[in-house]
Parts: C-alpha cells; structure tokens; sequence
C-alpha cells in the first residue's frame, strides 16, 4: 500500500541576516495509511518546520525548500492552486498549538467550521451548518447545536482545542498534523485530547503525525517515534523501542530530562520539618470578582505556609483558583477577605503605600515572558526596572547589577541590549527570574513557569530555580499544571479545585497515598512514558466514560 506521507531528503532554509538558517537538513520518512508518527525534539529541532511542508505552509513565504514532499499522492512542490486547496481539508489537515490564535475571535465557531467544509467539500450553507453540528459533537461538545453559535472566548481552552479537531475533521482528511495539540493543557484536559485523537484514528483510519515536546504525550499517541535535533533524524523506530531502550545519547538525554511520577523528588529537609522560618502565612484567604448575582469566587477558604528556603507546589486544572491565590501572595491582587502575613505582620488589608516596604520582597515570575517583557525596550533596561523603583538612581551601579543577574541566570552579560525577540523560551524565562531576583526578594511566586518549554530547557529552569533557592534561602511557590514537574520540584504541595484547597502536604503524602479523589484523577492522568501503560490508561479510561453515559441515559 502506497504511504500517505512520503518525505525524501526534506530540507528547509530561512533567510536571516547574514547567512540562512538550515532549519531541516536531509530528513526523510514514510507515513502509512492509519498509522501515527511523532516527531519529538527541543525546540528549535525543525519539528514544526516539516508539519508546516507537508501543508505546503512555507508556500510564499521566501523559505527555500529541497527535496520532496508527497501527501496523499500530491506533490507539495508542485501542486497548482487547486491541487494545494484539495490538499489542504480534504487530504491533509492541520490542528495548531494555540486556538485562540487559530480561530477568529470575531465569528460564531460554528460559522468557522460550516466555512471550511463549504470551501473543500462544497454545498449548500444549511448542509455546512450541518456539518458543523455533527463534528462537534464527534469531538465531544456538549449541545453541540447550540455552542455552534459560540465565540471562541466562550470555550474553555480544551473546548478550543476540541472544535479546532472538528474543524480539521470536517472534511474527513486521511492525514491529521497536529502541531503540539496539548501543550498548554491540563493533564486531564489533555488525556482527554490524547484520548480523543486516538478514537479517531481508531474509528476513521486516520493517518496522524504528532509534534510535541512532550515525550510522554508520544508514548500515550503513537506508533513510531522520529527523534529530531538540529533538523536532522536522531533515532526512529517503534514508540515502546525508541522509548524503552533508546539507542542514541541525545534520545537518553531527552527521556532524563522528563520529569516522571516515579522520578527523583527533592531532597527533604530534616523530619520532613520546614527548612526555615515560616515567611508567608494564609488564613481562610478569599478573592471574588464582580458583584451582587454577577460576582464569582475564584479563591474561598485557602490556607497554606510557605517557609524560608521551602518550595511549595500549588497544582489543579485551568480555573481552579491557582493563579488568583498566587498573585495575592504577592498583593498584585487584593484579597476578598481572610490574612495575610508576611513575616508576622498583616499585609492583605494594606494600602499601596504602605505597601511600598514590602513590594521588593515579594516578586512573581510569569507564565509568559513574552507577555511580560516589553519588546520595545532592551532585557537590561526590563531588569533594571525594580532596582530604579527601589530608588536606586546610579547608573553604573545598575548596569552592574543587570550584567551581575544575567550572569547569575546563566545569560552573556554583554547581551544586556538585546531585545526579548533575540531570545529563545528559555532564555527569555531566565531574564524573566533575573528581573524577579534584582529586588532582592525573599518570596517568588512563579506561576507556569515552564509549561511552554520542552523538556531540556525545562530541567535547566527548574535547576536554576532551585540553585538560587538554596543560595539566596527564598521561599517560592510554585505554580504549575504538570505534576510530575510539581513533584520533582517541591517539598510540600498543595492542589487546587474550584477555588478550594483540597489537599496539601508532603510530597510523600500527596503523591504516594492522596487522599482527595480529585488528586488522585489528576495524578491518573499524567502521561506515561510506557506505551503498554498508557494504553491500559485510556481503556480504563474509555469504561468510566462509557459508565457515566449510561448513567446519564439512565438518569
């Protein structure tokens, strides 16, 4: 049977200042009818560059591209107008990383759906509509019908992600590229994704290549493993093979890199008894947003400990609360009600000015650097920033600082001008932690701190992190999705849902024997790197499913 992907020496260069970059170098593979590839690497290993050729995507945009791409018995190079529009929905579609960019904020999700199925598939407006309705409810949509008329904000990011697969469905494509579909997901958010692609697969025979950082996203989706570095193949071959006993030491690297459930933890203080004195302390904290019938509590009833030297993990799903806690530990948002103490002294009724003694102590690193970087003004001057508000005013004496803290974050110091675009995710994270750390502070909450990062970066983050913690004797807070990057991380830990702490303790207590069953769903849901356990996962899984229809039906 003829593949429905064939690749012969792929490369891909873009212009750049001065010389191209090569950003695909000699790759070739074969994609057979129902069968799923990952391509798995760090970033920058050319893994969304050949997603993008197989669509014909760097078409236009001055890349040059070598050898030959066949999608569905199409020439890619070649193809003419039409051919590249039958291509694309018809044979092949794609299914991007982020939703909010792919989809129009502007139109019904529905209207979007009906839009691509008339362009590919022709007909009438009502059959579109139609069409709409259905694959949404393939992807799991609850009253379909009626969320058609949605806007994209309306959905939660899973749901985004969901019509994003009803739309690359819509016209039943024999290939699915899926560019880092979960990246930004909950675990459990995500497992149902995962889970979702591979009833597809399954039911349609639907060819899919998956491009993730995330080794153990590979391991619960796939067949076959292609390990990319540099643009050039690693190592190929069967998941539970690549994955199991991996021939290559940049592959080994990799899977070292992953943070695992059965993994190492951090070394735990003495008695398991805090590391030093308690700097923050949270009773019954509550934060609510609006008024009368349209108010809602995003945070009801939290109370935690965070010691010098300690890292607590906060862990939940997207809207648990997690964020808004954080961001009132460090009073950049105000509580409802509740204490707040920092280092024995009430600070969550205090006014901004007097305030002003403790801001410097108390810093956030954000989920986004890109977000939080102005990119008009150079990583130096965004760092110099809180040594200025502190009232430092000696110009000398701040650059020295800034070139001191890009040093201490393993950044060149005489990169002090350069702009947050010069950057990688990870570099531009560690300026991130640097401006945090100018202030000197004794508190860093950082919220999602590597949730964007693939694997390797994330391990030099979290390293850094706690390099730094054990040197400056901080307290941080650690606030992430991934609980396999909490546990590896942390010493206490406490999970979030609907607003409510539910559980927190060691990370013994917590991982080994919880006791909520809510923590016990999101550990279930944390991907596997062994195929054969990621696949007795999803049948399980899949029953509970299946009970809970029934039990719907029934009711």
């Amino acid at each position: 049977m003829t593949p429905i992907v064939e690749v012969t020496d792929l490369t891909v260069e873009f212009a750049r200042s001065g010389d191209p970059v090569r950003a695909v170098d000699g790759l070739s593979f074969t994609l057979g009818e129902g069968r799923a590839l990952a391509l798995v690497g760090e970033s920058g290993s050319g893994k969304s560059t050949v997603a993008a050729a197989l669509l014909g995507l760097h078409r236009g945009t001055g890349a040059k591209v070598g050898g030959t791409v066949r999608v569905g018995g199409i020439d890619v190079a070649t193809a003419g107008p039409g051919e590249l529009r039958r291509l694309r929905g018809g044979v092949a579609a794609m299914v991007f990383q982020d939703p909010l960019s792919a989809l129009d904020p502007y139109y019904a999700v529905g209207d979007q759906i009906a839009e691509v199925y008339r362009v590919h598939a022709g007909g009438s407006r009502r059959a579109a509509r139609a069409r709409a309705v259905e694959v949404l409810d393939r992807v799991g949509i609850p009253d379909a019908a009626r969320r058609t008329r949605s806007r994209p904000h309306e959905f939660s990011g899973g749901m985004r992600q969901r019509a994003l697969l009803a739309m690359a469905l819509a016209c039943e494509p024999r290939l699915l590229v899926a560019d880092e579909p979960t990246t930004a997901l909950d675990v459990t958010v995500q497992a149902q994704i995962l889970d979702l692609l591979h009833e597809l697969r399954r039911e349609s025979g639907t060819a899919l290549l998956l491009v993730t950082h995330d080794v153990g996203v590979a391991a619960e989706s796939v067949d076959e493993v292609l390990v990319m570095q540099g643009g050039r193949e690693v190592e190929r071959g069967p998941v539970g093979e690549v994955l199991g006993a991996p021939a290559e030491p940049y592959t080994r690297r990799l899977l070292a890199a992953v943070p695992r459930l059965d993994g190492p933890v951090r070394e735990a203080a003495p008695s398991s008894r805090p590391k030093g004195e308690p700097l923050l302390e949270v009773r019954d904290l509550r934060r609510e947003f609006g008024r009368g019938r349209n108010s809602l509590t995003a945070v009801e009833g939290a109370s935690l400990t965070v010691h010098a030297g300690e890292t607590l993990g906060l862990v939940g799903e997207s809207g648990s609360g997690k964020t808004t806690l954080g961001r009132m530990l460090v009073r950049l948002l105000d509580p409802t009600g509740g204490q707040l103490r920092y280092q024995g002294r009430e600070i969550g009724t205090l006014t901004d000015r007097e305030l002003r003694p403790y801001r410097r102590e108390l810093q956030m690193v954000f989920q986004d650097p890109v977000a939080s970087l102005n990119p008009r003004r150079s990583i130096g001057a965004s760092i110099a920033d809180p040594l200025r508000v502190a009232g430092e005013r000696d110009e000398t004496r701040i650059r020295s600082r800034v070139r001191e803290l890009l040093d201490r974050v393993g950044l060149d110091p005489d990169r002090h001008e350069a702009y947050p675009h010069e950057f990688s995710g990870g570099q531009r994270q560690r300026v991130g932690i640097a401006r945090a750390l100018a202030a000197d502070p004794r508190i860093v909450v950082c919220d999602e701190p590597v949730s964007a990062l693939d694997v390797t970066t994330q391990a030099q983050v979290t390293a850094l992190l706690a390099e730094l913690q054990a040197e400056l004797g901080l307290g941080l807070v650690f606030i992430a999705h991934d609980l396999a990057v909490v546990r590896q991380v942390s010493d206490r830990v406490a999970v979030m849902r609907a607003g409510r702490i539910v559980e927190q303790g060691t990370v013994a207590e917590v991982y080994g024997a919880p006791r909520d069953p809510y923590t016990r769903q999101l550990l279930a849901a944390v991907p596997s790197l062994d195929p054969a356990l990621a696949a007795e996962r999803r049948a399980v899984r899949a029953a509970e499913r299946r009970e809970g229809r029934q039990e719907l039906a029934v009711a």
